[in-house]
């Protein structure tokens, strides 16, 4: 697989020389998608931020080998496109303007002729075109995830940073983000997907890299790095790991 973007070296100090990532490297490849795990203050979103460009940080990032910060931003927003955590929008805009903001980075090309086909075919592969002409005020948090993402998707990159975007969703709508996301995947993406839900990357994930006090402890295939040992030596929980009786995927459940 091809390396879209890979980081090495990365080191973040803050304050009085207090270190949150540490040596970090990363190589976030086509066609696979890469979780983001560990235990709160790991450096998972750290991480995510010097991969996005949003984080200054001592090391290499590198997209399709070239330094990141070396991109001016329209080309770099032509060619990864982020969805932050936090999306707060303050002004009323509707559903439909929210999601056509994806499109700002191809204004004036060639491509913004397929702009209205690509609003509709984000908002229905996220299940927001329902709510079109609706204020994104008035919506549920769910519905403002699935928002966002969908926005996400019309900026039609070929990399996707993706930051908890499942984490305001019911059961179904999880499941169904997911899925969609490996679909990206499975057309060429590279996405990178902080997850708090071990299971989820279990299930969903190519390879998994494990956070813990600013360093990397493990990357690799899921379930070879979401051991039992490993995942209680980091969060300090014994867990048990079981294959599903159905699937056979691995299933992590705390010891109670």
């Amino acid at each position: 697989m091809t390396v879209r973007l890979s980081g090495t070296g990365l080191t973040v100090r803050v304050g009085e020389g207090r270190t949150i990532l540490d040596d970090a490297a990363i190589d976030i490849r086509a066609g696979e998608v890469h979780a983001l795990v560990g235990p709160n203050g790991a450096g998972k979103s750290t991480l995510f931020g010097v991969l996005a460009g949003d984080v200054s940080a001592a090391g290499a990032v590198a997209l399709d080998g070239r330094p990141l910060g070396g991109i001016r931003a329209q080309e770099l927003a032509r060619q990864r496109a982020v969805l932050l955590q936090e999306n707060a929008v303050t002004f009323p805009f509707t559903v439909e303007q929210v999601v056509r903001m994806g499109r700002a980075p191809w204004a004036r090309t060639p491509s913004s002729a397929e702009d209205d086909d690509i609003v509709i075919a984000a908002m229905t592969a996220t299940e927001v075109l329902p709510l079109a002409l609706r204020a994104v005020t008035s919506l549920s948090g769910g519905e403002r995830a699935r928002v966002a993402l969908s926005r996400v998707l019309a900026q039609r990159t070929g990399i996707l940073l993706l930051d908890e975007p499942t984490a305001a969703l019911d059961l179904k709508h999880h499941e169904d983000v997911m899925r969609l996301i490996r679909e990206q995947a499975a057309d060429g993406a590279a996405v990178a997907i902080v997850l708090h839900d071990l299971n989820a990357a279990l299930a969903h994930a190519d390879r998994v890299t494990l956070l813990s006090n600013g360093r990397v402890a493990a990357s690799g295939a899921p379930s070879e790095v979401l051991t039992a040992a490993r995942i209680e030596q980091v969060y300090g929980q014994p867990v048990d790991v079981f294959p599903h009786p159905s699937t056979g995927i691995p299933l992590v459940v705390a010891r109670r």
